[in-house]
């Protein structure tokens, strides 16, 4: 035999030894174990609607998203351009939050940080760096700095909270200033 002989032979060898009879194996992909900080699936141009009851209660849109399995549970990881619309009973848009980041908890429970400003009713605007909206009670929260603005008063603190259409609120450790009319 020659040297290109045996060579050949240990390369067909390695190679025959890899391969299993497609007949009598069957096997599948494991997708099990993705691996920590791996996403489960990944989209772009994503667009969620939030429902109770079948009844559309927002819309969150974002450029790009990620869903990731954290304890036993979904999250959806979205970036690119946040922008979660709400609505009321009768489909009226109440509230528009815009952020850099968000994150989607399997309960519908929405945290935003980065840029993070609130409208509604044109005429309330809050912008902070963090918020929580729950849905359990659709409240939303921050424990950040934060600035509300209102038709002529500017209030700045830290850390408020408001239902979501920002009717009622409340502002922690807050200043401001305020324009009375004479």
């Amino acid at each position: 035999m020659n040297k290109f002989t045996v060579l050949f032979a240990q390369v067909l060898m390695v190679v025959v030894s890899g391969c299993g009879d497609p007949v009598k194996e069957h096997r599948s992909p494991d997708t099990a174990y993705i691996g920590l900080n791996h996403p489960v699936q990944e989209g772009w141009s994503i667009r969620i609607a939030l429902t109770e009851s079948g009844i559309k209660r927002g819309i969150i849109e974002a450029g790009h998203g990620a869903e990731y399995r954290v304890n036993g549970h979904s999250e959806q990881h979205l970036d690119e351009g946040i922008r979660v619309t709400l609505f009321d009973i009768k489909d009226n848009t109440t509230t528009i939050i815009t952020a850099q980041k968000a994150v989607i908890h399997d309960n519908q429970d929405i945290e935003a940080q980065g840029s993070v400003v609130i409208r509604a009713g044109g005429t309330t605007s809050i912008k902070t760096e963090y918020i929580k909206r729950t849905a359990s009670d659709k409240m939303i929260r921050s424990d950040r700095f934060v600035t509300i603005t209102r038709l002529d008063e500017t209030i700045r603190g830290e850390g408020f909270e408001s239902d979501q259409a920002l009717k009622r609120y409340r502002i922690f450790r807050g200043s401001g200033e305020a324009f009375i009319k004479q």
